[in-house]
């Protein structure tokens, strides 16, 4: 039960220029980052807007008492570079000891992981001011630092013949050996992972969250909204100030490599059925890339390149930006062979269309997967590729990356 404290700070308008303050400063944090292009200083203000969105709908939108949905994931937002081939959907847990139903129909979507995950979250967080302590704050409450309790994958759920299903979320397992996906304390947010081995053609996934039993829906309260905008702002500022600390010290330390740790990515929501490699590159756009690894044995992988701000390129519609299992033609040895840059050079191999951009980051996902492969960059002139073709690669000159520290 909230406090008239809460409710207070919503009456008397404070809830709303904490909130409004926080998105303020949020506009900020770019100025921290060095060397951004205009298209780069675009992107971020847009990249703002999409989680402000992102947050209203899942926080205020879906607040009402007594009412459970799954929000899913505003239009092209990402988080944690999210796969062109995968949707998210999130619902908030408001009663470990409650318990919750999911329902829907898997469409031909041929795998998907439900995890129960906690987040940062006191229990006050609706009679506090947030937006003065800025990313100090965050020590305490983080909404966006995302970590993994417990995991349902969709070859451990029973489907009848037309893909529909049930899911019990609680802390007891069903007595009748229904499918259970346990709910523990800590557990706030449940977040769904489809994956789609190739979007066109495909039937997204329905998915529906609900409380069974509990009280009624009732009127929203003033409390609630003090507390939801409370959470839709520190959300932003959590993935905000997530994004700026992944570029200056996790991903950007080694333009053109890619990482793989498993520590790194279970830190940040993580789940155990894959690999997920991180990194960022960087080109003049008189330059290429020009790169190469062989994919292992898996079920899906995705290498796909984004924004600064962790996002794909908008080219993303159009097929461009990233490369899949399932659309890609492998070379004769069975490595995946591509150029990356603002023109195709005419090699005869896989173009991917840099789109305006000279430095971001980029992701390697692979799904029920063997080790993780070795990449092999090449940082190359453009005129020199179309003069030479692939014989301006030299061998030593190659960027090595693919490892696993862990």
């Amino acid at each position: 039960m909230m406090s008239d404290k809460a409710a207070q700070r919503l009456v008397s308008g404070r809830a709303w220029d904490d909130f409004c303050d926080s998105i303020k400063r949020a506009g900020h944090v770019v100025d921290r980052f060095k060397g951004l292009t205009e298209l780069d200083h675009a992107e971020y203000y847009r990249f703002l807007t999409r989680y402000l969105r992102w947050g209203l709908s899942r926080f205020v939108e879906a607040a009402e008492p007594g009412r459970h949905r799954f929000v899913e994931m505003a239009w092209r937002q990402s988080i944690n570079f999210t796969s062109p081939l995968q949707d998210h959907f999130f619902a908030d847990v408001t009663d470990h000891r409650a318990t919750y139903r999911i329902t829907g129909n898997r469409g031909t979507c041929p795998y998907f992981i439900i995890a129960a995950t906690k987040t940062k979250r006191p229990a006050d967080i609706a009679e506090r001011d947030w937006a003065e302590r800025g990313p100090e704050g965050l020590k305490e409450f983080d909404p966006a630092l995302i970590g993994t309790v417990d995991a349902l994958m969709s070859e451990g759920v029973k489907f009848d013949k037309d893909g529909n299903f049930s899911i019990t979320v609680s802390r007891d397992q069903p007595a009748d050996g229904s499918d259970w996906l346990p709910l523990k304390p800590e557990t706030n947010m449940i977040l769904v992972r489809t994956v789609f081995a190739e979007r066109k053609g495909s039937t997204p996934a329905t998915m529906f969250f609900e409380r069974v039993g509990g009280p009624p829906p009732t009127p929203i309260r003033a409390a609630d909204i003090s507390e939801a905008l409370t959470m839709a702002a520190q959300n932003l500022t959590g993935w905000v100030d997530q994004v700026r600390d992944w570029w200056d010290n996790i991903i950007n330390k080694a333009p053109n490599t890619v990482t793989f740790s498993g520590a790194l990515y279970q830190t940040y929501g993580g789940i155990s059925d894959r690999h997920h490699g991180f990194g960022s590159w960087a080109r003049d756009t008189d330059e290429a890339l020009v790169i190469r690894f062989t994919p292992p044995q898996c079920e899906y992988w995705t290498f796909q390149f984004c924004n600064i701000w962790q996002e794909n390129f908008d080219n993303v519609e159009d097929g461009q930006g990233y490369l899949y299992k399932d659309g890609t033609k492998l070379e004769r040895d069975g490595s995946v062979l591509f150029v990356f840059a603002d023109r195709d050079p005419g090699l005869g191999i896989r173009w991917v269309d840099s789109y305006g951009h000279i430095h971001g980051g980029w992701s390697f996902r692979l799904i029920k997967s063997g080790p993780p492969p070795k990449l092999y960059v090449h940082r190359v002139k453009l005129d020199a590729l179309k003069r030479d073709g692939l014989a301006a690669l030299h061998p030593k000159d190659a960027i090595v990356s693919g490892h696993n520290p862990d």
